[in-house]
């Protein structure tokens, strides 16, 4: 999704504008590509990265109304490339932005992975300072490009006073999201952006953002970098261990299970948990149902209650591959299992 760091190139470019005899506050766009940064080729009839910040920017001319805007050109590239090691890396410039005198950042990202991209930045930084991504769902060259409005409602929800405080947010659809929340519930709509369990909070609205609600729990793990050796699998009935069994004796040191209901596995698949916690592999247990907790609510062999007793740490209402970006940064973080137990357990304020 981003140019290697020997490779990347830097452009910052500041737009200064003046409203009403005073100056406006600025905001950092962070390109990185996706979608939004597409156009069709011709000759390969499908999007390829084509757009800079620059482009992109010169659609929207009425952001200068809404703050001064400074451009890095991150990168361009779709976000299913995301890798560990370029996500530390696009924190790494988010940190270093959010030190400056700016009102809050917004980054353009690739919908695939944003909300993975999203909750890493919410789990890593703490800042007041509202951190927005936002994208497209279809390309510059597509009826209905959704790219430019998607930029403008982020700016907006950036410059607002009442996104302090408010952890990451993602902006779709003139709806504002918590990024632990979100997720792509559609490939093609440009309204998939949704928080199943708790609604959006937040709409942008005639050029203003409004909130309704704040955001109560929220971890924060002090790392600045990742764990990459963390798999997921989705559990299906009569799956075996055999998968499972060779993530571990691959090197794997954490893997995060999708369950079936409230995190159940069939039991031969129990022996394959049983077998890498035995190893000293950390297994988290989130379900496959996209709404709802996991519980300890079933006794037979696979049984939630069965996994707990094993040393199975149970994910709460993540989604699978949030669990993982979570488990990949608490494995950076520690390697006790009682702490990394803890950070997903007992969420605090």
């Amino acid at each position: 999704m981003y140019y290697n760091e020997s490779k990347k190139i830097n452009i910052s470019i500041t737009v200064n504008y003046f409203l009403g005899g005073f100056a406006l506050e600025k905001i950092v766009i962070i390109f990185t590509g996706g979608a939004i940064s597409m156009k069709n080729d011709p000759n390969l009839n499908a999007a390829i990265p084509s757009l800079s910040g620059k482009d992109i920017l010169k659609m929207v001319p009425n952001i200068k109304e809404i703050a001064q805007i400074e451009i890095i050109q991150f990168g361009n590239s779709p976000s299913p490339h995301l890798t560990p090691e370029l996500l530390v890396n696009l924190r790494r410039e988010v940190e270093n932005v959010i030190k400056q005198q700016v009102k809050g950042v917004v980054i353009t990202h690739g919908t695939d992975t944003l909300e993975e991209t999203a909750y890493f930045l919410d789990l890593t930084i703490n800042s007041e300072k509202p951190i927005v991504l936002t994208g497209a769902m279809k390309n510059s060259s597509e009826v209905g490009y959704d790219g430019p409005n998607n930029l403008i409602a982020s700016v907006i929800t950036a410059s607002s006073e009442k996104a302090k405080n408010k952890g990451v947010l993602v902006v779709f659809n003139n709806e504002i999201h918590a990024a632990r929340d979100v997720t792509k519930t559609h490939t093609s709509s440009i309204d998939t952006f949704k928080s199943l369990e708790t609604g959006p909070i937040g709409v942008v609205d005639n050029n203003k953002a409004y909130f309704y609600r704040n955001i109560e729990t929220r971890n924060y793990i002090p790392v600045d970098h990742l764990e990459p050796r963390v798999s997921l699998l989705k559990v299906a009935f009569g799956m075996e261990d055999k998968i499972i069994r060779f993530l571990v004796d691959s090197g794997e040191k954490g893997i995060v299970i999708e369950g079936t209901g409230r995190g159940n596995v069939p039991p031969k698949l129990a022996e394959g948990i049983e077998y890498a916690i035995s190893k000293g592999v950390i297994v988290v247990l989130v379900s496959r149902c996209p709404m709802g907790r996991v519980d300890a609510s079933y006794g037979y062999k696979g049984g939630g209650k069965h996994l707990e007793s094993l040393g199975v740490i149970f994910g709460g209402n993540l989604s699978g591959q949030k669990a993982r970006i979570k488990l990949m940064a608490a494995l950076a973080y520690s390697n006790n299992y009682n702490e990394i137990k803890k950070l997903f357990e007992e969420e605090k304020t």
